[in-house]
């Protein structure tokens, strides 16, 4: 297991200071920002730490404030419903006195029922593709100054893109890209730790999608981006320490915002999870 992802376990381990409260601290970047993902982590695990017997299936969450990654952040629990099918939870994150941060959470038993999804793209195999350490080799010169930063920091998350154009390309594309996405080592089996995972992955160059149509990046300094909100549906079992393909799209753009959606699948084609995020994209001015 790396260094990074070992830490990531640990920031996701949360400290409990009361009944339906938690304490979690940040990954530390030069940057001092939270990673949006380590907040949707964080609280799927409060949220889940007060079920049992229920694996999530479906989060829908807001980020309201840039979060402070110097600060502890408390996450809230409210028990909403305790079902026969069905349980839900309201998570609101707290810093420095205010909510920057607030999600809904519901669990579910496992049952049968109707069963199709669609089919996973064909795509080249992740072994077949270069790692983050073979791209920032060959492309260096091609990379914005604010990613050749992101790409030289240890990561939890290891990622593979497909198609290498749409992901550091400057022209304008169809607004479609895939990437291959897996922990950076073994995880326990837990499931939810999984989850949890998953969900902190989730947030990872997805919002980037939006842009790929405009021949441009988050990464570049005219942009300023941050994600507004997100939603994840967690679909059937998976291991987030396998490869998992992560297909994205951009339907739409504008009013200085970009919604995209996400499809995950399993190495084996099974589709385990989707995502839907809308964030602001607005021009720097200058």
């Amino acid at each position: 297991m790396s260094d990074a992802l070992a830490n990531l376990l640990s920031i996701l381990d949360l400290e409990k200071i009361e009944e339906n409260i938690f304490r979690g601290v940040s990954i530390q970047t030069p940057w001092n920002r939270v990673f949006g993902g380590q907040v949707i982590g964080q609280a799927l695990v409060a949220a889940s730490r007060t079920v049992e017997n229920r694996q999530p299936h479906s989060m829908h969450a807001y980020f309201l404030l840039e979060g402070d990654a110097s600060a502890p952040i408390l996450y809230d629990v409210e028990r909403i419903r305790d079902g026969g099918s069905f349980t839900t939870r309201r998570v609101v994150a707290i810093q420095h006195g205010r909510p920057i941060f607030f999600t809904s959470v519901s669990f579910q038993i496992a049952e049968e029922g109707f069963s199709h999804e669609f089919p996973m793209p064909d795509v080249p195999p992740p072994e077949s593709l270069p790692g983050e350490k073979e791209l920032m080799a060959a492309h260096r010169d091609r990379l914005p100054p604010a990613m050749q930063a992101y790409f030289s920091l240890p990561r939890p998350i290891e990622l593979k893109p497909v198609d290498l154009e749409a992901y550091l390309g400057r022209q304008p594309r169809e607004a479609r890209r895939s990437i291959w996405i897996k922990a950076a080592g073994t995880l326990p089996d837990d499931p939810r730790i999984h989850q949890c995972v998953l969900g902190y992955a989730s947030d990872m160059t997805l919002l980037d999608t939006a842009l790929v149509p405009h021949g441009t990046s988050i990464f570049s300094k005219d942009i300023l981006a941050a994600s507004l909100d997100h939603a994840l549906w967690l679909h059937q079992p998976f291991r987030a320490d396998d490869w998992l393909l992560y297909v994205q799209d951009s339907p739409f753009s504008g009013n200085g915002r970009g919604f995209t959606r996400g499809q995950i699948y399993s190495r084996g084609g099974d589709l385990v999870a989707s995502v839907a995020q809308e964030g602001l994209i607005r021009t720097r001015r200058k």
